[in-house]
């Protein structure tokens, strides 16, 4: 890996979402019901909005695609809305 990417990629060590609560950033492997869902994102979303580097995070999951999780404090089908926007 290049100093370049490590410089770049250095805002995941500052994130919020390090640690215990990983899981509320991305589906179960099993079923998950809607209300399951919504409540699960919310309480990520409410991580993100405390995070000191979303810009930096949600930037990245643009940029790479991210198919899947809360990146920045957007969902999957929100972010693919806002690059849909943008093209």
């Amino acid at each position: 890996m290049s100093v370049a990417t490590l410089v770049r990629e250095a805002w995941q060590h500052r994130a919020s979402c390090r640690g215990p609560e990983t899981w509320l950033f991305f589906p179960p492997n099993h079923f998950e019901r809607k209300d399951d869902r919504d409540e699960r994102e919310t309480r990520a979303k409410a991580v993100c909005r405390r995070c000191p580097v979303r810009k930096e995070c949600l930037e990245f999951a643009l940029r790479i695609r991210e198919p899947y999780g809360i990146w920045g404090g957007l969902t999957e089908i929100e972010r693919r809305d806002l690059l849909l926007r943008q093209q």
